[in-house]
């Protein structure tokens, strides 16, 4: 009676000694059967001494017998966790490549003994494992596979440092009945039952890669570490962000192009939602570039092509697509960790991945205006004559409140009228 292990390191071939352990053979391949032992880890891997297996927790401490845990799947009463162990004197780790279960001990009132755990030795004459552990096959196939899983580099608690797994299990031939309430899963597990943290059994922490793509893949961190870096002071509205694909970026402008220039020689591309010449805050003179928002991204690529380089006001423009994410700030996201969500609108800036960041509640849009405020806002100059006015008003007002103050604390007017009116009384002496 035997079973195949398909490892991450090569098969072995185990053949069961059901005559003499029948209990621990029914038990080791029916949990064969139900998918137990897939994906398990090599937990524990002394050089030259054994590797052990069939912890679905890597820890040592878990596992099941098929008995405790087929009541654990159904509504039967509870089994107890392990069986008792059926250690045969006869059967000795006396060769390399002997498969022993794993004994447990006596702990907090729980009686020991085997579960699932098991292990291959990896050298001959280990004596100090017989009467401990119960002996119930030996390999007859991959006594290579022993050798390279001897090999492997472990850390001090004996933990391999890259995973070295069960893939899948076969059944070669399996003499014993189900018991009772054993269903067989459709399918083999995908993932593994534990969370390990070890290097992944089909990564190459060795391999290198040419030097173009270790470099491309060098500068592809530092962008996504600087990304997150200006996210987390505040430059950037989210560490993913990409510019909106359907707004051009327009410079070498003459000072003297305005919007409705820019919006007129470009609409015959498409619908224009917003064109701004970007202005001095202070000043209000043109800084010679613009932001032009189409659409659709397929108008913006063919301004693109067809406006670069053209003469407007004596002066040869330059376009590109806009690399600004100012406006996305606070109001758009691409966050793939958010998940999809529904979206009224959908999009924005030609993206359908773009949607308007929530907090606590669904809101409208607080600024719904359509000019492009990403670096300066264009001055309104009827609103800042209207200021200057008020404000000159104002300023005229506290000056002439200020001199009647000032003229009601001077003393010079108080001794005019002193002696003006002493001049104006006649004298006793007269």
């Amino acid at each position: 009676m035997s079973v195949l292990l398909e490892t991450s390191v090569g098969d072995i071939v185990i053949d069961l000694e059901t005559e003499l352990c029948p209990k621990t053979c029914e038990n080791f391949l029916k949990l064969c059967k139900v998918y137990y032992y897939n994906l398990n880890a090599f937990f524990n891997v002394s050089k030259d001494f054994l590797a052990q297996t069939g912890d679905p927790t890597a820890t040592g401490t878990g596992g099941e017998s098929i008995w405790s845990y087929v009541a654990s799947q159904g509504e039967q009463k509870s089994v107890p966790r392990y069986f008792t162990p059926e250690i045969v004197p006869k059967l000795k780790h006396t060769h390399k490549g002997m498969v022993s279960m794993a004994v447990a001990p006596s702990i907090d009132g729980e009686k020991g003994g085997c579960g699932s755990q098991f292990f291959i030795t990896l050298a001959d004459n280990i004596a100090y494992l017989d009467g401990k552990h119960a002996v119930f096959g030996h390999v007859v196939e991959g006594l290579e596979t022993l050798d390279k899983l001897n090999d492997i580099f472990t850390d001090q608690d004996s933990r391999p440092f890259k995973d070295v797994r069960i893939r899948h299990v076969v059944i070669l031939d399996d003499p014993f009945p189900d018991p009772e309430g054993l269903v067989r899963p459709p399918s083999s597990p995908v993932r593994p039952p534990d969370d390990s943290r070890r290097i992944a059994e089909d990564e190459d922490p060795l391999a290198t890669l040419p030097e173009e793509e270790e470099e491309r893949e060098r500068r592809r961190k530092a962008a996504a570490a600087s990304a997150l870096t200006l996210e987390m002071v505040g430059d950037l509205p989210f560490a993913n962000v990409r510019p909106p694909e359907n707004v051009l970026f327009v410079c070498k402008l003459n000072p003297v192009t305005r919007d409705e220039d820019l919006e007129l020689i470009f609409s015959r591309f498409g619908t224009i939602m917003s064109c701004q010449v970007i202005r001095d805050k202070k000043t209000g003179d043109s800084l010679q570039y613009a932001f032009i928002e189409f659409d659709k991204r397929e108008e913006a690529e063919q301004a693109y092509f067809k406006m670069q380089n053209v003469l407007v006001d004596d002066r040869r423009i330059w376009v590109d697509f806009s690399q600004s994410v100012s406006r996305l700030n606070g109001s758009w996201s691409n966050n793939p960790k958010m998940g999809p969500r529904h979206r009224e609108k959908g999009g924005f800036g030609g993206r359908d991945d773009l949607e308007e960041t929530r907090r606590y509640r669904a809101s409208a849009r607080e600024n719904d205006r359509r000019d492009y405020g990403m670096v300066f806002e264009v001055p309104d100059t009827g609103s800042s004559h209207r200021r200057r006015r008020s404000r000159s008003r104002h300023r005229e007002r506290d000056r002439s409140t200020e001199r009647r103050q000032r003229r009601s604390r001077s003393p010079l007017p108080r001794e005019r009228t002193r002696r003006s009116s002493q001049e104006r009384r006649p004298h006793r002496d007269r």
